[in-house]
């Protein structure tokens, strides 16, 4: 995961203690490097002690950020004193950057309350808040009012934001490839390409023929074939597989590669049957899952909103996502349920791994034109859930997100498969029906939820329903 690079703006009140300011800074650079996080701040040489305070230096610190528009991903306000609250706004304003902002101010001590030591900025955080407010400045404040760049309880915040900083940068811009049509029967996939495109997110399309003519001009002997196959059977035990199923795989990876690189593709979503199968021969499952776990998500029935739900966690988290099904309960136990697909999550979510063939399928259209699936069960631990939709009627883009566990409950089933514990269960699938989402879920093996959820609302303009339980 690169890291993220935020542009800083240290406050200044000019006649509050100037000393805190020149710690303040100091302090706050320490920790950002500690957390591998590049800052973009004004010189001690160009304003007084780096800080803005007037007009001036608000000007100074957006033509610098202006001129590193292309990597700030989020901007930092940080407050040692009081800070000039105008200042800081017109800051923001000037330097044209429409990204995530994040208030921090320090706390005082209790026995350094003289005019020589106090900070004041316990106030100086709502005046800075009322003036960005007031400027139309959307922004994220740290879990406790003020507090140390040295503290857990920052470090923590600063790591969230970052997380929401890439969410955002990674969708704003972001094109999803749509490899075939959406299967025949299967219209919970439906979505509106026009009004992810009014928030920034491009559909590009192949036709699945196209993409078969182009496996067709492929060589068996070709280098990257042979390559690419022995990428395949290095990533997954495939005992049984025909030899010519693992040929075509590796060939149609090859077509879906060089699609994603020629389009500059962030995520992608695939006609994964019936077409596949009685034209092609195998299930390209395996390929997607590769791709998931080089943190490229690839969503099975070319369902585009899931892909993106995918794609938003991976980039919060830096680890891979996986579309899954909401598919059955657990006894009765009402907080656990099962997700499960047939499947193509990434091997990051599993025990174990084998390829076999896929089960459901195969009986209308044969064993011998389903190989590819990655099964196994997934491993326990903690996760985060999104579901991306569009609602034609209402002219938004809504979501969902939450956190539960993956528990170490095992089943006899098949596929890709996990028993879970959410919180308040019964009411997350209330409200999915109730709204009229899709059966399809992404999940993530992370926590990133607070991260995603502030980044899909907050920034993207989103209606989010974040489930707590």
């Amino acid at each position: 995961m690169e890291s993220t690079t935020l542009g800083v703006i240290v406050g200044n009140r000019g006649f509050f203690p100037n000393h805190l300011c020149e710690t303040g800074r100091a302090t706050i650079l320490k920790a950002l490097e500690e957390e591998g996080i590049n800052p973009v701040i004004l010189g001690t040489e160009e304003t007084s002690f780096g800080s803005v305070e007037t007009l001036e230096d608000a000007e100074k610190c957006a033509a610098l950020f202006k001129s590193h528009a292309d990597e700030i991903a989020g901007i930092l306000i940080t407050l040692p004193n009081f800070g000039e609250e105008r200042g800081l706004a017109d800051a923001v304003r000037l330097s044209g950057l429409d990204v995530p902002v994040l208030v921090q101010a320090f706390p005082d001590e209790v026995g350094k309350m003289t005019i020589a030591d106090r900070r004041d900025s316990f106030c100086g955080k709502m005046s800075a808040c009322n003036n960005l407010n007031q400027y139309g400045v959307r922004y994220t404040l740290t879990t406790r009012h003020t507090v140390s760049p040295e503290s857990e309880s920052f470090r923590q915040d600063l790591n969230q934001f970052a997380a929401t900083c890439r969410v955002v940068r990674g969708l704003r811009g972001a094109r999803v490839g749509m490899l075939g049509a959406r299967p025949a029967a299967f219209i919970t996939v439906r979505y509106s390409e026009k009004l992810l495109q009014k928030t920034g997110i491009s559909v590009e399309t192949l036709d699945l023929s196209e993409a078969f003519g182009r496996v067709g001009k492929l060589s068996d002997d070709d280098d990257r074939v042979k390559t690419k196959l022995d990428e395949i059977k290095a990533y997954t035990p495939t005992k049984g597989v025909p030899a010519d199923a693992l040929l075509k795989m590796a060939k149609f990876a090859l077509v879906m590669g060089d699609w994603i690189d020629e389009n500059q593709l962030s995520a992608t979503a695939v006609q994964c049957w019936t077409s596949m199968e009685e034209f092609f021969g195998v299930v390209p499952c395996t390929v997607m899952s590769m791709l998931s776990n080089a943190l490229q998500p690839s969503a099975c029935e070319t369902d585009i909103t899931g892909a993106i739900g995918m794609l938003a966690m991976a980039l919060a988290s830096g680890k891979p996502s996986a579309l899954l099904d909401w598919n059955n309960n657990y006894g009765e136990e009402e907080d656990m349920g099962v997700i499960f697909h047939c499947s193509n999550l990434p091997k990051a979510f599993f025990q174990d791994i084998k390829m076999d063939y896929q089960e459901i399928i195969a009986g209308s259209v044969g064993k011998d034109n389903t190989y590819g699936t990655v099964v196994g069960q997934i491993k326990p631990g903690p996760f985060t859930f999104c579901r991306v939709s569009t609602d034609d009627e209402q002219g938004v883009v809504r979501a969902y997100v939450g956190e539960g566990e993956v528990s170490d409950k095992s089943l006899k089933t098949f596929g890709g498969y996990g028993v879970i514990r959410i919180p308040d269960f019964q009411g997350l699938l209330h409200h999915i029906c109730e709204n009229g989402y899709e059966h399809h879920v992404a999940a993530n093996l992370s926590q990133c939820s607070a991260a995603v959820n502030e980044a899909l609302s907050k920034y993207m303009g989103w209606d989010v329903y974040y489930h707590r339980g």
